[in-house]
């Protein structure tokens, strides 16, 4: 299955009873690239009452890895409803951190979760993200008289010859979407009647 990834970095701010919340959202593909981008913001906002975050890797259905930090505000009222968001948004490969100055009048622990997710939502609003589609990588080995054949099945998937090597027989190494996977192995064996070696790159 396809997913969606933040593209570029965006970022916005939102006000609730004088609290300023000014938001964040980076692609990351890393938990140490996210840590490090928190830290950034700390350090630029020495002065913040609150620096929440929230990350997600991967595909949001189905994520590498996730976390999230409250940094100071009551359990479950910050962190939390951002990384909501992000999932709910499939959001994926994406950081958001929100920077939280105090306005004087406390939210409670309703309003901080609206606040905080209402913040990455309007930030959310003017992402531009980018579909992946899985691949995996195999390597094909067949005598040279069904090279064209192959090549064929390639293109009609579509999927992506990556280099072809020539010794007693030809090994084309391919890249194609998870999805069709299975598809494609069945009538590689079936045009081929058996003679082939599919290998799965790992």
């Amino acid at each position: 299955m396809s997913y969606t990834v933040l593209a570029a970095p965006v970022e916005s701010s939102t006000e609730e009873k004088n609290s300023d919340f000014l938001t964040f959202l980076h692609p990351v593909t890393s938990r140490d690239e996210a840590i490090a981008l928190v830290e950034t913001y700390r350090q630029q906002y020495p002065d913040a009452n609150h620096v929440c975050w929230a990350y997600v890797i991967g595909n949001t259905r189905q994520p590498q890895t996730q976390a999230f930090s409250d940094d100071g505000e009551p359990s479950g009222t910050a962190g939390k409803p951002m990384l909501h968001v992000l999932t709910e948004r499939d959001v994926g490969n994406s950081l958001a951190v929100v920077v939280r100055y105090f306005g004087g009048v406390k939210l409670g622990a309703g309003g901080l979760v609206r606040a905080y997710s209402g913040a990455v939502s309007h930030a959310v609003n003017n992402a531009e993200l980018r579909a992946v589609i899985p691949c995996i990588e195999l390597e094909i080995a067949v005598d040279f008289s069904r090279e064209t054949r192959i090549r064929h099945l390639v293109n009609q998937f579509p999927g992506q010859i990556l280099s072809v090597d020539y010794g007693a027989e030809v090994n084309l190494h391919i890249s194609l979407a998870v999805a069709h996977l299975a598809s494609f192995k069945q009538l590689v064996v079936n045009e081929t009647a058996g003679n082939v070696r599919i290998t799965e790159k790992i």
